[in-house]
């Protein structure tokens, strides 16, 4: 059996083979747009995995061949002491799962490849980072490490401003505590790293936040995760380098210019995991135009070829672009219908799938409720409105305490940033709060997902999980005290305050007026999910050919 796929135009297997993700890097290259080469390892072998718990037979000699042809295809070696490749290793399943599974960057990052990566780019601090980032998440994503006992590796580099004798200091501390985890040295060998790596993507997949998410999304539990392995881009390398998050159109409103976010200097990690303050898109504009216009005319190009609104995640290094990830941008609510109706309008679909493209859930969302004139003496914080809607609920500062207070009442989370480990209490709450990360961070992709507000980026909040409460603007609230957020405007406020309902959204009218058409004798006085479902169900009673 074949396992492994290249990351090649010419390839033809679906998403159930390749993943979504590698699926559509594969579009990418057919769209004749920058992509790190690579390969995948399809879902097949991921299932062989779960059965026996081991990389199924043959999957060793195909994983080799394929290492030997990307180094040749970038004149580096895996390891090497001159030139090194150094790899990420993403997960990919037929339907994204954002966040839910493992991920291993800068693979590759030996000792030796780590000085020659230093010497080569002239930039030891540089070097360092990379190495440094490597070892954490393989600490984490492949020994187990708990995050508990890394989480003051960042804050000991930030403490000396990121010297390269503080990452050396971190990157010993690291290893001494994968040694301590595993009771082996971190390998040497990259090609047992990979190995290692992709065992660990594998068994991501059966992980607890991995099911729960399945099953808050309805995703089945046999279609297992691919694997992506492609050559570094480094967005860390220096000024002129980072990485970011886009969005073809403004997830929360569907309005069309490029939403998102980037960071300078940094890897795409540092902006998918909200721990970092990331700045909007359009900064990019301003320090590297040619990235920002290459972006600009991908991000065209893609809404063209999938005819929907699109989300890509990019790294840019030395000023070149690469983009690493693509997909529809499976917006909701208001957003979602907006979406639908300029597209048709622009002649990119017919308003028959307009109308079929719209759910129930997003017409339910469309009226998007606001916090009526607020009082500033009851406003607690403010942040960056990440996902629409108001939730009120009682403070939660632990995804454990959600799921439990939840019993008892509407919850709101609020956290410093969230992670895949915090889907429970994301799940059980009607809101999220978060004093770091963007409107693409991993609270505010969730939040959107599962049509929940979300307010990030609330810079002023700490959240201390000792004694159970939050504080911000000289106020402290401890769990339990009933709070609102709005997350369209950025507000956390104390209190029940008064709520209410969006004015009449003239997209939808429009959409509702295409429905009323499809009708025949159809008028206005039904309420909106009757006259979109009874045109949904004559139009797919065309479809089917049968009459209505």
């Amino acid at each position: 059996m074949t396992w492994i796929h290249p990351l090649s135009a010419e390839v033809e297997e679906t998403a159930d083979v390749l993943g979504g993700k590698a699926h559509g890097l594969i579009v990418l290259r057919r769209l004749g747009l920058p992509v790190p080469p690579g390969f995948v390892i399809g879902t097949e072998a991921c299932r062989a995995y779960l059965r026996t718990g081991r990389l199924p037979h043959g999957l060793t000699v195909e994983l080799a061949s394929a290492v030997a042809e990307l180094e040749d295809a970038t004149h580096r070696e895996l390891g090497g002491s001159e030139r090194p490749l150094a790899v990420s290793v993403r997960s990919g399943g037929k339907v994204s799962m954002p966040g839910m599974m493992s991920t291993v960057l800068n693979l590759g990052l030996t000792s030796r490849a780590t000085a020659a990566l230093a010497e080569e780019r002239g930039e030891p601090r540089f070097a360092l980072d990379s190495r440094l980032r490597f070892l954490t998440g393989f600490a984490a994503q492949v020994i187990g490490v708990g995050q508990e006992s890394l989480a003051g590796v960042d804050r000991a580099i930030a403490g000396r401003n990121g010297d390269p004798s503080a990452f050396a200091t971190a990157i010993r501390h690291v290893e001494q505590l994968i040694h301590e985890q595993s009771g082996e040295p971190v390998p040497e060998d990259a090609s047992r790293q990979l190995e290692l790596a992709v065992a660990a993507v594998f068994s991501s997949w059966d992980t607890p936040r991995a099911k729960t998410y399945r099953a808050l999304h309805d995703i089945p539990d046999d279609l297992g995760t691919a694997v992506t392995v492609q050559a570094m881009v480094f967005g860390n390398r220096d000024e002129r380098s980072g990485s970011g998050v886009a969005f073809s159109r403004d997830p929360n409103t569907g309005e069309h210019v490029p939403f998102g976010d980037v960071l300078f200097g940094r890897q795409g990690e540092d902006v998918v995991s909200g721990s970092s303050l990331t700045g909007p898109l359009h900064e990019l504009a301003d320090r590297e135009p040619a990235v920002w216009t290459r972006l600009l005319s991908a991000l065209d190009r893609l809404e063209e070829h999938y005819r929907d609104a699109c989300y890509v995640e990019f790294t840019f290094e030395a000023g070149e672009l690469w983009i690493l990830q693509v997909r529809p941008g499976r917006f909701v609510g208001r957003a979602a219908v907006r979406v639908v109706v300029d597209l048709a309008e622009a002649g990119a679909i017919g308003r028959d799938e307009a109308l079929l493209r719209v759910s129930p859930q997003h017409l339910a969302q469309v009226r998007t409720p606001r916090i009526a004139a607020i009082d500033p003496r009851d406003v607690f914080t403010r942040g960056l409105g990440a996902s629409p809607g108001v939730a009120v609920g009682r403070v939660a500062t632990t995804a454990d305490s959600a799921a439990r207070l939840a019993a008892g009442g509407p919850v709101l989370l609020l956290r410093p940033e969230t992670s895949p480990l915090d889907l429970h209490g994301l799940a059980a709450a009607t809101g999220v709060v978060t004093a770091r990360g963007g409107p693409t961070s991993h609270a505010a992709v969730v939040a959107r997902a599962m049509g929940k507000p979300a307010v990030v980026g609330a810079t002023d909040l700490t959240v201390d999980t000792v004694d159970g409460c939050v504080r911000a603007g000289g106020r402290t609230l401890p769990e339990g005290t009933l709070i609102a957020v709005d997350g369209t405007g950025g507000e956390v406020v104390v209190g029940e305050p008064r709520i209410v309902a969006a004015a009449t959204d003239p997209h939808l009218h429009r959409l509702l007026g295409w429905a009323d058409d499809v009708v025949s004798g159809a008028d206005g006085d039904r309420d909106e999910q009757e006259r979109l479902f009874s045109a949904q169900a004559v139009l797919r009673a065309a479809d089917r050919g049968t009459p209505h």
